[in-house]
Parts: structure tokens; sequence; C-alpha cells
């Protein structure tokens, strides 16, 4: 009986006590660990400078430099409830640097109903010299182009049909049509990637997956003959390459830890 008594009067106080610690209890931390894939094959930075892929228009090519930013980690509860980490993470394949973004901040433990993340920077916090490590890296996009940030830099050679190496840049930027008096955005292309449901009750690592070749096929079949550089002033390029993003990264699992 009285083990009973005890038991009961714990759960009062737990019920009873509304403190910053009881919350910080609550609260979980999150990682984001990004691999990286051709079509099921894993790929990392030894499988660079080799022309070994092969895109849907029948072109061969190598990687030489891939990288790109996420931001704003956005996670949505059944309610309606948002909590944004405001952070971002530069993941840089070349040199296997910052494949996985552990940031300061946490959430609440429970239900969500989709997380996801910004490939990219939404516009509003995409303007010019915003961020000095971002600005050290060469990750500037030109005033002329509209200033900011690019999204992505993915670069290398492929085999043309005469069988000569050609370079490609595959940089994914604010799609901008500079050709008028005045620079216009015809459309966003950041990308809000969606990840889904998923329920945390401990800290977590979400393992994210990129299909490489997946920016070349769906839904434009991308032709490297005729759009291999100067893809940056290109706003229908960049709107393609927005549209070809849509299925490019997926949510492999959720590692739980204590």
């Amino acid at each position: 009986m009285n083990r009973k008594v005890c038991i009961l009067l714990v759960l009062l106080s737990l019920l009873s006590c509304h403190t910053d610690s009881d919350d910080k209890i609550s609260n979980v931390t999150i990682s984001f660990h990004f691999s990286h894939l051709w079509d099921g094959t894993p790929v990392t930075n030894e499988d660079f400078n080799d022309i070994k892929f092969t895109i849907e228009n029948g072109e061969r090519l190598s990687i030489e430099r891939l990288r790109y930013l996420i931001s704003d980690l956005t996670f949505t509860n059944p309610n309606g409830d948002v909590w944004v980490i405001d952070a971002y993470n530069l993941v840089d394949v070349t040199n296997a640097e910052n494949l996985t973004f552990s940031p300061e901040s946490s959430i609440p433990g429970g239900v969500y109903s989709n997380v996801s993340f910004t490939f990219g920077l939404k516009n509003e916090k995409n303007m010019d010299g915003v961020y000095p490590d971002l600005n050290s890296t060469s990750w500037n996009v030109p005033q002329i182009l509209g200033g900011g940030y690019h999204y992505m830099q993915f670069d290398g050679k492929f085999l043309t049909n005469t069988n000569v190496e050609q370079g490609y840049n595959y940089h994914a930027i604010r799609a901008v049509d500079n050709s008028g008096d005045q620079i216009t955005y015809p459309q966003d292309t950041f990308i809000i990637v969606n990840l889904g449901p998923v329920t945390l009750i401990n800290n977590a690592m979400f393992q994210i997956e990129m299909n490489i070749a997946e920016w070349f096929k769906n839904p434009n079949t991308w032709d490297l003959s005729s759009l291999n550089q100067m893809l940056m002033p290109n706003p229908t390029a960049q709107i393609m390459m927005y549209e070809n993003g849509q299925n490019v990264f997926s949510l492999k699992s959720v590692e739980s830890s204590p």
C-alpha cells in the first residue's frame, strides 16, 4: 500500500512541475547525415575524377566537385505547430566534409507529421554577403546574376559524341533573368525536401540519401551536349534543375540513440 502511495505522489509531482529543467527533459537533439548514390550504387569522393557514370541521355561523365547547401530544418507536428532550426550546412562531398550536420538547437520529442529541409536558401535569407563562412569558400553568386549564394556546385567532365572530354558546370542558384534593364526572378528554385512523418523519442540521426543521377533525368532528360556550361545565367536551365531536384533526396532511416 505504501508503495502505491509513493508512486502516486511521484506522478502527481511530475504532472505539477513546469520548470525549465522539465522542458529540457522532453527535448531531443537531431543530426542529419548525407550519403550519395548513383541509382543505387554508393558514391564517395573515391569515385571522383573517373568517367564512370552514365546519365539518362547516354552521356558518360565524371564528378570532380560536388557540394551543396541545406538549411532550415523544419519539424511540423499534427497540430500544425512548427519548429524551425535556423541553421545551414555546406555539404562538401569532394573533401568528405560536413557530411553530418548536428545543429546545436534541440526540439521537443514526440510525433511529427512531417520533417523537411531546404535545398539552398529561401529567398529572404539568400542575401549577398550575409554569411562570412560561405563568402570565404567561393560560394557567392555574382551581383550581375542577383547576388546571394549558390545552392549547388556540381562539376566534372563528359564525353561528347566524338568521344572528346569536355567540362560541365551544373551549378544551381536562384533562377534569374538579367536580359533586360532590370534583373527579374521568374520562379523560386530553392527546394523544400519533405521527408515525411517521424516519431522522435530519443536523440536521432536522420540518414539522408542523394541519388545524383536524378539531377539528369526526371522529369527533364538532360542533354549535356547543349546544357553543360553557362547555366547560371540561364533561367530555363535553373528551372529544369529545380524540377529534376524534386526527387533527388530521400530518407533512408532514422536512427535513435539514448
